[in-house]
Formats: structure tokens, sequence, C-alpha cells
């Protein structure tokens, strides 16, 4: 995909095996969440009470997590699955950690060094600016919806939908349908849609 690079740690996607180590896996991982502002959209939910992370234990409170490891790296929430489906890259995300074995629930039993195929990419400039104009139109939903976890009722709601499409093989008028609902889901998505916008019209001229 245009406007991408390959990640250097794990080598070019179509390639050999490549050995790498655990700890360059989840640097690359965060990395490339934070390339296109995947952090941004953390602090409005755990603004609103809806930390991924709370009750962890290798959490620790004003410092953060103690403990990175490839499962909670690998794992998305709705929102930051709905902006990597968005900018194109949520299948190759996947398919990147469908080769890194040991995840487990918040925690990780994956080897040290192994070998993987694939890589992951990232934007040659950062694109950051997208997850942080999704953050504030979260934010923006938080503040004028009265309904109490707005914010964290959307995260589940377009997770699941999105699961649903990707799931979809079959029935392509039901993906279209399910495509169209996540598309109302985030309707009120105006800055981000502004600048994924923007983002292909620039893509396009490359």
């Amino acid at each position: 995909m245009s406007g991408t690079v390959i990640d250097k740690e794990t080598g070019p996607a179509a390639g050999p095996s490549k050995l790498v180590s655990r700890i360059s896996i989840i640097d690359n991982g965060m990395l490339t969440l934070q390339a296109w502002g995947a952090d941004h959209i953390c602090k409005v939910c755990i603004a609103n009470s809806g930390s991924c992370c709370r009750d962890c234990r290798n959490l620790s409170d004003g410092v953060g997590c103690q403990l990175r490891n490839t499962s909670c790296t690998a794992w998305l929430c709705g929102f930051h699955k709905y902006l990597l489906y968005e900018v194109g890259q949520l299948e190759q995300w996947q398919a990147f950690w469908e080769q890194v074995p040991g995840q487990d629930y918040r925690e990780d039993f994956t080897p040290e060094q192994l070998s993987l195929k694939k890589a992951l990419q990232r934007p040659e400039q950062a694109m950051d600016h997208l997850g942080e104009a999704l953050a504030a139109d979260l934010q923006d939903m938080a503040r004028s919806h009265i309904a109490i976890g707005i914010i964290l009722t959307l995260r589940e709601k377009l997770d699941k939908n999105i699961d649903q499409f990707q799931l979809e093989e079959k029935d392509h008028k039901l993906k279209l349908r399910i495509k169209r609902k996540i598309k109302v889901l985030s309707g009120d998505f105006q800055r981000f849609h502004f600048l994924l916008n923007k983002y292909y019209s620039d893509l396009s001229e490359i």
C-alpha cells in the first residue's frame, strides 16, 4: 500500500523468515499503533472509565503498564480496530500477529527469539493526527450525550460489527449491510472522516 514502509525489525513481508526478538515485536507493534495515533484514543477511554487494562496486575497507577506482552500488544479494542479498518491496515495487522505464538490473556508464552515471514507496516510520515481526530470526536460525544457509557457501548458495537464484516465471506448483501452499519455507527466522527478523506486524497496523488 502506498504511504507505508516495511518495518526494519521484521524485514520484508514477502521475504524469507527472519529471526527477531520478542521484545522487538512488541516495540514494533506499539510504534505502529502510535504512528496512527491510537494512544490518543486510549486517553479518552481511560478518562471515561473504560480502560482495557483495568485491574491488570501489571498496571501501575499513574505510570502505566510495567510488563508489556505480545498478547496485549496484538489485541485491538473496537476503536483501534476501527482506526486500522478505515486506513486499510487491519488485515495486515491481524496477519502479522497470527504468526506470533504463545499469546494468552494479559500475558504471553512467546519465545524470546522467533522466526517471522510477514512484517508490520507503518506510514512513512506520522499519521497520528488521524487517531487524535478520532479521539477528539469521541470526547465530544462523551460530553454531548446524556447516556452514561455511550463511548464504551459504541466501542463494543464497532468491535462486533467489524468482526462480523471480516468473517462474512459468502453473503455479499449481508456484508454490505454490515459495512453500512459501521458507517452509521461512526457517523459522528466528523473530524476523523475529514482527515481520512484527505489522507486517501493525498495517497491518490502519489
